[in-house]
C-alpha cells in the first residue's frame, strides 16, 4: 500500500509541477512596484481548465499526503 500511494505521490508531483508551469505568466509584482499596471479579466477557455486542474491536482497531492501519513 505504502509503494502505491509511493508512486502515486511522484506522479501527482510531476504533473502539478508541469501545470503550474504551463500556465500564462501575468503581471505578477511588477504592477505593485510600479509596473505595468493590468487590469482583472476572467479566465476563459483553456486556461480555466488548466486553473481548475491545477487546483484539482493540488488536493489530490495534499490528499495522498496525508493518507502516506497515516498508512
Amino acid at each position: 500500500m505504502q509503494t502505491t500511494l509511493l508512486i502515486i505521490q511522484a506522479v501527482l508531483a510531476v504533473l502539478l509541477s508541469l501545470a503550474i508551469l504551463a500556465q500564462q505568466q501575468g503581471t505578477g509584482l511588477s504592477a505593485t512596484f510600479g509596473g505595468q499596471g493590468g487590469f482583472h479579466t476572467e479566465k476563459r477557455g483553456a486556461e480555466k481548465v488548466l486553473s481548475n486542474l491545477t487546483v484539482v491536482l493540488a488536493v489530490l497531492f495534499v490528499s495522498n499526503a496525508l493518507a502516506f501519513l497515516f498508512v
